[in-house]
């Protein structure tokens, strides 16, 4: 049962209009049973003076776009209702005009524009109006049977509102509705939602909750789990399998529905998806529409759903499925769109939101990790509305053209437009080798302030996580994640990559950039220096690069890779011959890979940097002592000796090579591949030729 969570002292030290409005409507949104991410409004009539110092009666409502769970005051939109009561006696009125019409109502042009349905709530003849959809009552309101049902459960105390797309007709029909029956305590809308009211904040809260357990506890009496969706075909493959397969598909997967637009990719297996994947009745069910109009901009429709047998050996069988279901459903959303396209439509994205595999689980595909787990979200919700109306009846939706006309109405299309505009590495995922150290930090940083998606991946996972969870302050949920590596392990790094597949689906960008540096003479220096030196700034940029290319090849929507050098791979430095020759080994590597990776419109790069000492723990070790010791000074001179010997005299930050990586990632340098740009301040002994 949904749970009442109103807290009397907290709500009596805010005041009865817009602030406890706020309250209100964060504790709806904080169950998603209650009300869907970004979906439902709430309302409350109130008076204010306003700038001339009048006591006007102002209804604030729910900005468009907002989402209840999170919203603040500044989120709501503040109208004169002396301005809107008039327009009740009008017989129609366009979506155009309604929404210029408020315009003119607002107390403050600064407000958000309000929500689509606001007449609904400044219609209805109470101070305090909630719209949401929970999955109890969207159960009944989508079960074919809801009407009569809804009897058995409120007697007389409803009124019921046939499916119409919001707008001021269904605003009028539920006022009128209301007001026709004075026994009313809620209003159904069929195939949508519910409205609830009441005099205070908390009754309207309360009345809210009650409602929705009313419906819940007459389900939940009828539910059989044995025989929920037509009872179970196939069961979960084990965790660490499906995982497994999960990691190898995602690429595949990621590069199939990326074709327009790239896409970040995540994973679900929680235990309601699974058993809705495996039943027997969720091929056919899962294609009878969406749940709730609200759900279709971010799911679409229908879900892709993949006939597969699980088998924890047959991996590649289930790409094969994945590629050619993906390319029909694309066809078929197209022929979707151009079947019901209204003068002025523009197509977004064919590829599916939601893909449904038996024994596996759930994909989820959006601009973001964000928007991805958002499908995701929704269609937990669509899974519990299913539960129940099959409980109930049968499920029913929305028909194609009701359901075109809400995924491409402009007014809920709008609440798209109000995110920010997307950057230069939106919808791409950055791997970064070193991720913890000065530069690598840097650079994840610097890819993630312009979009990115990005994976700090080191030995030290501790400080890696560190700044990841920084970023994710910073920049949003889940933009940044850390993993362990060890370079020179092939098993690590086929773990990292793995990993990073299963959270975002695959990767764009490859920043390689592992390092540790060794100072002897030639003569001085040992095998097991030069080992190290070949083993983690040779073969772990190699097992790095490879595993990258396998993936992007995979993925087939081409990639960059950048690897970080050092001026020392073209400049033979004083006691460095080990560093200095695998740096040079990277340097041609990437060379090579460039060569190779044309065709696939993979590029590879190279920057070569020189002493950067801040952030990097190279320089705190005895590399420091070392160099110092070679030039004949002292360590704490060694920032001013590196400035001093530039030729543009400046010292070289971590921030000035993560500038160059963001160049070579981005769409500046889409037709440059093989290519090495020195970081140096100008070291003429290093200038390439």
């Amino acid at each position: 049962m949904v749970q009442n969570l109103w807290d009397a002292e907290k709500a009596a030290a805010l005041a009865e209009g817009l602030e406890q409005l706020v309250y209100r409507s964060n504790l709806i949104g904080a169950d998603r049973r209650v009300c869907n991410i970004f979906g439902g409004n709430t309302s409350a009539k109130t008076t204010i003076r306003d700038f001339r110092g009048r006591e006007v009666e102002v209804m604030f409502v729910k900005g468009s776009g907002s989402d209840l769970a999170t919203m603040k005051a500044e989120h709501f939109t503040g109208l004169r209702m002396d301005d809107i009561r008039p327009l009740f006696e009008r017989d129609e009125m366009s979506d155009e005009e309604m929404v210029a019409y408020l315009g003119h109502c607002m107390i403050d042009a600064k407000h958000p524009r309000a929500s689509i349905e606001t007449l609904l709530h400044a219609f209805l003849p109470f101070k305090h109006v909630d719209h949401t959809h929970p999955d109890a009552i969207i159960s009944l309101c989508c079960a074919d049977n809801g009407k009569e049902l809804a009897q058995q459960i409120f007697g007389d105390r409803f009124v019921w509102v046939p499916y119409i797309r919001p707008g001021f007709k269904l605003s009028k029909m539920i006022a009128e509705g209301v007001l026709a029956n004075p026994k009313a305590e809620l209003v159904l809308m069929e195939k949508h939602g519910l409205v609830t009211w009441g005099e205070t904040s908390e009754a309207c809260y309360a009345q809210t909750i009650k409602m929705i357990n009313e419906a819940e506890a007459f389900i939940e009496a009828r539910v059989d789990e044995s025989t929920l969706f037509g009872g179970i075909r196939h069961r979960p493959l084990p965790a660490d399998v499906r995982r497994r397969i999960v990691a190898e598909i995602m690429p595949t997967v990621r590069g199939a529905v990326s074709d327009s637009k790239k896409m970040i990719v995540t994973y679900d297996d929680q235990d309601d998806i699974l058993a809705f994947a495996g039943s027997a009745d969720a091929p056919q069910l899962s294609q009878i529409g969406a749940a709730c109009p609200d759900h279709l901009v971010h799911t679409k429709v229908v879900p892709l759903f993949i006939d597969w047998t699980p088998d924890a050996g047959d991996a590649q069988g289930l790409k094969s499925k994945l590629q050619a279901g993906i390319a029909v459903y694309k066809d078929q959303y197209r022929a979707y769109f151009e079947r019901n396209r209204n003068e002025g439509d523009v197509m977004i994205e064919a590829a599916p939101r939601v893909i449904l595999i038996p024994g596996i689980g759930m994909l989820n595909t959006g601009k973001s990790w964000a928007m991805a787990k958002v499908s995701g979200a929704l269609y937990h919700r669509a899974v519990a509305v299913m539960r129940g109306a099959t409980t109930l009846g049968n499920f029913v939706s929305l028909s194609e053209n009701e359901s075109y006309n809400v995924e491409y109405w402009p007014l809920e299309l709008y609440k798209l437009s109000l995110a920010p505009p997307e950057a230069e590495f939106s919808r791409q995922v950055a791997f970064i080798t070193g991720g913890a150290g000065g530069i690598g930090s840097a650079t994840a940083r610097r890819l993630a302030a312009e979009g990115a998606h990005v994976v700090l991946a080191d030995l030290n996972v501790a400080s890696a996580r560190q700044i990841a969870d920084e970023i994710n302050v910073q920049y949003g949920e889940n933009r940044a994640l850390a993993v362990h590596v060890d370079v020179t392990n092939e098993a690590a790094v086929k773990a990292a990559f793995a990993q990073t597949a299963l959270a975002y689906g695959g990767i764009d960008i490859l920043v390689n950039n592992a390092g540790l540096a060794t100072s002897s003479a030639f003569e001085d220096t040992s095998l097991k220096e030069w080992n190290l030196n070949m083993s983690v700034l040779g073969t772990g940029y190699f097992l790095v690069a490879r595993e990258a290319f396998r993936l992007m090849k995979q993925q087939g929507i081409g990639g960059s890779m950048v690897f970080i050098a050092s001026k020392n791979a073209v400049y033979a430095g004083k006691n460095v011959t080990a560093y200095s020759a695998a740096k040079a080994l990277e340097a041609h590597l990437a060379r090579c890979i460039a060569a190779e990776g044309g065709t696939h419109g993979i590029r590879v790069n190279t920057i070569l940097p020189d002493a950067i000492l801040q952030g990097s723990a190279i320089w705190h070790s005895n590399w420091r002592k070392e160099r110092a010791a070679a030039y004949g000074i002292e360590p704490d001179q060694l920032e001013e000796y590196y400035r001093q010997r530039t030729t543009l005299l400046v010292n070289v930050f971590p921030q000035d090579i993560a500038e160059g990586v963001a160049f070579f990632a981005s769409s500046k340098a889409a037709k440059t591949t093989g290519c090495m740009l020195t970081i140096d301040g100008g070291m003429p002994a290093a200038f390439t030729r």
